[in-house]
C-alpha cells in the first residue's frame, strides 16, 4: 500500500482521534455489507478501541482520513486489516468438547462405514479461525479411522480472514495451548520434530485430511459436494438475525439429507431454518427430511 500518496497530516500527538457517528456509521455498514458484521451504536466505543490501532500503525489523523483510505480503489487490503480488528479469534483445542464427543461416539461409526464401503464423507470447519476446531476434528477422524486419508473423507477448513487461514495452514501453536488437548490425543496430534519450547506444531497425518481457504459466509459458496457434518461456531453472533437466518438456511442447503450442524453455545437457529432441523444434543442438530421427520444416520450413498 502507497501511504505516501494519501498525503494525510502525522498522528495528533495526544493520540485521540476524531471518530464522528459518521464514521461509525460509515465503518459498520461497510463491516455489513462486505462481511455481515453487525455493528450496533453501543459499539462504537469497541470499534474506536480496536481500530485505533490500525490509525497509529498507519499514522493517519482521524477515523475520517482512515474512511477515506477504506474506500480508496485500493482499499482492499486495509478492509482485511479492519475485518481483523473488530472480530475476535479466540479460539482453543477441543472448545465446548460435548460437539466433538457427539462427533465421535454418534456420527463418525456410520460416516467411517460409508467411507470403507466406498462411499465420500465430508466434514466442514466453516469458521475455523486458527485451526484449531479443524485439527480436532482431524484428530477425531483418525482415532475412529486410522487409514482415514487412504479413504474418500475430506476436511474442508475456511475463515473469512485471510491472515488467520494463514496461521491456521502453519498448524503451530504457543506452548500455552497444550494443556486443552487431552493426553490421549497428544501423540496423535502434535509432531515431536517441530516442538519446541514455546511452542507445537499439527502432524502431518492431521494436514493431510484438511483443506484450508479463505470463504466469507455471505458470499457465494464454491462447494458442490453436500456436507455430512458442518461445524459453525461462535460466528453467527457477529450476524443480525435476518443474516443469521439466511446462514442456517444455506447450511440446511448445503447439508445431506440426514447431515449435522453444530453452532456455538450463545447460539440459536431461527427463521425458516428453525423447521428444516431437530435438536439431538447441546446446540447440535440433525437436517429434516421433506416430510420434517428424522432420516437414520446410516446413509449409504
Amino acid at each position: 500500500m502507497n501511504m505516501a500518496a494519501l498525503d494525510h497530516e502525522k498522528t495528533p500527538k495526544n493520540g485521540e482521534y476524531v471518530f464522528s457517528d459518521g464514521d461509525f456509521r460509515m465503518i459498520a455498514d461497510l463491516a455489513n455489507a462486505r462481511y455481515g458484521l453487525y455493528l450496533q451504536s453501543s459499539k462504537k466505543a469497541l470499534v474506536y478501541s480496536r481500530l485505533a490501532r490500525r490509525l497509529r500503525a498507519l499514522n493517519l489523523p482521524s477515523f475520517a482520513a482512515y474512511c477515506d483510505l477504506l474506500n480508496r480503489p485500493d482499499g482492499d487490503e486495509e478492509q482485511a486489516h479492519l475485518l481483523s480488528a473488530l472480530t475476535t479469534n479466540v479460539t482453543h483445542f477441543f472448545r465446548e468438547q460435548h460437539h466433538f464427543d457427539f462427533l465421535r461416539t454418534e456420527l463418525l461409526p456410520d460416516l467411517v462405514a460409508r467411507a470403507k464401503s466406498g462411499g465420500a464423507v465430508r466434514l466442514w470447519s466453516s469458521a475455523c479461525s486458527a485451526g484449531q476446531e479443524a485439527y480436532c476434528i482431524a484428530a477425531m477422524v483418525l482415532d475412529a479411522c486410522p487409514e482415514a486419508a487412504q479413504l474418500d473423507i475430506r476436511i474442508l477448513a475456511t475463515d473469512v480472514d485471510s491472515q488467520i487461514i494463514e496461521k491456521a495452514k502453519a498448524g503451530a501453536y504457543p506452548s500455552d495451548q497444550l494443556d486443552a488437548i487431552p493426553n490421549s490425543y497428544k501423540k496423535k496430534m502434535i509432531d515431536p520434530q517441530r516442538t519446541t519450547k514455546t511452542h507445537f506444531s499439527m502432524h502431518d497425518q492431521l494436514r493431510r485430511l484438511i483443506s484450508f481457504g479463505q470463504l466469507n459466509l455471505v458470499a457465494d459458496w464454491p462447494m458442490r459436494r453436500p456436507f455430512d457434518v458442518v461445524f459453525c461456531r461462535n460466528a453467527a453472533i457477529y450476524f443480525d438475525k435476518e443474516t443469521q437466518s439466511r446462514l442456517w438456511t444455506r447450511f440446511a442447503n448445503n447439508l445431506c439429507p440426514d447431515g449435522h450442524l453444530m453452532i456455538g453455545h450463545s447460539e440459536r437457529l431461527c427463521g425458516p431454518a428453525e423447521s428444516r432441523f431437530t435438536s439431538v444434543g447441546i446446540t447440535t442438530y440433525q437436517k429434516l427430511n421433506a416430510a420434517g421427520t428424522e432420516l437414520p444416520s446410516n446413509r449409504k450413498e
